[in-house]
């Protein structure tokens, strides 16, 4: 079993996920409504949002799509959890990510972690940026 997790925005989701790859690499697939299976069905001002996405990175995948006009709102109730082994790695990615964003929790060194931070980005994901401490 894998448990992935599946991101839906409200019209914004191209330009979250092509930001997100920029942060973290990765191969991006996108979909938008314009495929020929559903064109027709959608309104012509949603055709270049986006039906599916899919940025894998190793064997972690993140998945997203745009959701009907102004059904999806705030975001709440989950972060998006990323394990780096090295807290340089850490804090470039905390960086990156909070362009535009707010930080909750500045990346600093904890008591569980040699780094650990939070933000919310400026599509209104919340990531936590976490960086174990060696046990050896």
């Amino acid at each position: 079993m894998r448990l992935d997790a599946y991101l839906i925005f409200d019209g914004d989701c191209r330009q979250a996920l092509e930001f997100y790859q920029q942060c973290l690499g990765g191969e991006l697939t996108i979909m938008d409504y314009s495929h020929p299976n559903v064109a027709s069905q959608t309104p012509e001002h949603w055709r270049e949002k986006v039906m599916h996405a899919r940025l894998t990175i190793g064997d972690a995948v993140l998945m997203a799509s745009d959701g009907r006009p102004g059904e999806t709102g705030k975001k709440y109730g989950f972060s998006i959890s990323v394990q780096i082994d090295k807290a340089e790695e850490a804090e470039k990615l905390f960086a990156a990510l909070q362009e535009g964003g707010t930080v909750t929790m500045p990346i600093d060194e904890t008591f569980w972690a040699e780094r650990f931070g939070m933000l919310v980005d400026k599509f209104g994901v919340p990531w936590m940026i976490n960086c174990q401490r060696s046990t050896a």
